[in-house]
């Protein structure tokens, strides 16, 4: 039986992103690319998406938890900033609507990109988003923190995300963050192939490998 992945990726559409616009559509269809490429040299994983994209304006899902192969390339028409930066409320909806679909043996990569802080969420806060963090790390949930033009570690590690990494936003620093971001997922899944775990002779959850290697240490 495959082993489902389920990858989260929460993209900040807030008005401050338009000046990396083209650099964010062209590292998000690498990142799909990428997705789909490892799930074609890992035949036992099964690869899901579900791309999120939020600004005051909306909080709107891209991909619903639809398989690799189906999560094509966006075009720029698919991602227009505007306004501000509701981050809890695109964390806490996308956690709540995602669990939906994730059974106990399934695995889940959460990504969030983000170039600047939390200022216009509604429905949930800091605490709220905080507790639904850490429920979901004990279901075998991984979360990684990618944030510009704020205190990533302090942010993330608020949040009880221990995986973080901060970035210029310029081209050049859009750019490499997304490679290195392509880079760690790939390395990251092909590590739950092939690694057993010590204790009891399984596959490795993707959380044990995480606290085992890092995420951003490819």
């Amino acid at each position: 039986m495959k082993k489902r992945v389920f990858n989260l990726i929460i993209v900040d559409e807030s008005g401050s992103m338009s000046c990396i616009e083209r650099q964010t559509v062209s590292g998000l269809n690498e990142t799909l690319q990428t997705i789909r490429q490892v799930q074609k040299e890992n035949p036992e994983q099964e690869h899901l998406a579900t791309v999120i994209f939020f600004s005051s304006s909306e909080v709107r899902t891209l991909y619903n938890a639809v398989p690799a192969e189906k999560a094509e390339d966006i075009s720029a028409k698919d991602f227009t900033p505007n306004s501000c930066t509701p981050l809890y409320d695109a964390i806490g909806n996308g956690i709540t609507n995602l669990r939906c679909h994730v059974a106990p043996e399934d695995s889940v990569l959460v990504t969030i990109i983000t170039d600047g802080e939390e200022n216009a969420s509604k429905e949930y806060d800091h605490a709220a988003v905080h507790t639904l963090i850490k429920n979901m790390q004990k279901q075998d949930w991984v979360f990684t923190f990618i944030g510009a033009n704020i205190d990533v570690d302090r942010t993330s590690k608020g949040l009880g995300i221990n995986f973080c990494m901060k970035f210029e936003q310029s081209d050049e620093g859009t750019r490499a963050m997304f490679a290195k971001e392509r880079k760690s997922r790939s390395i990251f899944f092909s590590k739950l192939s092939r690694f057993m775990c010590e204790e009891d002779d399984e596959p490795c959850s993707i959380s044990k490998i995480a606290e085992k290697d890092g995420y951003f240490n490819a």
